[in-house]
């Protein structure tokens, strides 16, 4: 997929575009099939929505926030994910008074300040849906299975499944003094970033790719082993929907997302066809977000994945869509026919037929191959001799076979 513009933008090219199509389309039925009601937000918010809701700690708030001061002297910030801005609008517009959960589904660009990668633009696309007012497990897995449904209805190769608990206000005190002693003993040892994450947060040392820190976090203890006892219910009850559904999945006590809000379940699609980016997608349970941006207390799950992510993967194992061709062609070659042929061009669109014409002034075999490249089914020939006799020669693409068609009747004989 070359569609890196500036800076490690996307630039959406027209042979990019089929493919994004189908996700988009393929996303929309199954999101809409389980109730999810499409929900778009501003490209920027107030930059306090994502320090109190990402978190100060996290890197996206510390690293790679696209963050300005507008001309009323507000902190604004391109947003960086879409979970904040959606809970923000729930909490506005009084979402919490309609029957509960509210389902809500988004595609939008996202920007993040970091290093362009296969994988990894400054701004990306992503998919996302948000169920919000209900904390029963079920919920979690009926998000995690519509992730694992649109991979498999686009065919994404090579996808599997981690799951984990962040825990609760209750179980992390005790878990977290566990970790601080862990990592106090190793923390000379720690990259940088590491160390600086142990300080501000330490559950943020578990994002870390350096391989010595990987090493010296291999016997730390995992939160996911240290859940009260209604968190272990509830991951319990998770666990068991997923069995029931036939969605396999890997425990994995590191994963910890790079959000400061979760709570409770974790989950992360990985695509190994990606390489050392291979997250495609993810999210979790966040009961305590909506109260903390001024909400009731809510509890909340979502998910988001990227859409570069997932036309890379699908791109890897050979995967194309065609965008839709013309399906007629005009090849003018007596300048007393085109003002005709641009009429019938022009009524054919209105009814729903793909039509185009030269407009190179090139001779018959060129606009043949024009035609040809543009995936036309049929060609209209209209030179010197079929003007004089008022008639239009009509070749099949595929066949070759001709037919003359009265001018008059060219449109109806077209749209047939």
């Amino acid at each position: 997929m070359k569609t890196q513009g500036p800076n490690g933008t996307y630039d959406g090219l027209p042979g990019d575009r089929a493919l994004r199509s189908r996700v988009l389309h393929e996303a929309a039925r199954i999101f809409s099939a389980a109730g999810y009601g499409r929900i778009e937000t501003p490209a920027f918010e107030d930059t306090d929505l994502f320090v109190r809701g990402v978190g100060a700690s996290s890197d996206i708030v510390r690293k790679e926030m696209y963050t300005f001061e507008d001309k009323g002297g507000r902190s604004m910030t391109l947003k960086p994910e879409g979970t904040a801005p959606v809970v923000r609008a729930y909490v506005q517009h009084g979402m919490h008074k309609l029957p509960q959960p509210v389902k809500l589904w988004y595609y939008e660009r996202m920007y993040r300040f970091e290093r362009p990668q296969a994988g990894r633009f400054r701004e990306h696309y992503q998919l996302g849906a948000e169920a919000i007012g209900s904390g029963d497990p079920a919920l979690d897995v009926e998000l995690i299975m519509m992730m694992s449904d649109l991979y498999l209805r686009l065919e994404v190769p090579d996808v599997r499944l981690r799951l984990s608990s962040m825990g609760c206000p209750r179980c992390r005190p005790d878990y977290m003094e566990r970790l601080q002693d862990y990592l106090s003993g190793v923390m000379e040892d720690l990259c940088r970033d590491c160390r600086e994450r142990a300080r501000l947060n330490p559950l943020r040392v578990f994002d870390c790719k350096n391989q010595g820190c990987l090493a010296l976090l291999a016997d730390a203890p995992l939160l996911v082993d240290h859940l009260c006892g209604e968190c272990l219910d509830d991951f319990v009850a998770v666990k068991g929907y997923l069995d029931l559904l036939g969605r396999s999945y890997q425990v994995d006590g590191t994963l910890v997302r790079g959000f400061d809000y979760y709570t409770r379940t974790t989950f992360e699609y990985e695509c190994t066809r990606l390489g050392a980016q291979k997250g495609i997608g993810g999210g979790g349970r966040y009961d305590r977000l909506v109260a903390e941006i001024g909400g009731p207390d809510t509890p909340a799950v979502g998910f988001g994945t990227g859409l570069e992510r997932i036309i890379m993967a699908l791109e890897s194992s050979g995967v194309q869509e065609e965008a839709p061709g013309i399906e007629v062609f005009f090849a003018v070659l007596d300048e007393r026919a085109r003002p005709a042929a641009v009429q019938v061009i022009h009524e054919l669109r209105r009814l729903g037929v793909a039509t185009d014409m030269d407009y190179a002034g090139r001779k018959l075999k060129c606009q043949m191959k024009q035609a040809d490249r543009l995936g036309a089914g049929r060609v209209v020939i209209i030179g010197e001799d079929e003007m004089a006799r008022g008639v239009a020669t009509v070749r099949d693409m595929d066949t070759g076979a001709q037919e003359e068609v009265p001018l008059d009747a060219l449109k109806e004989h077209l749209a047939g």
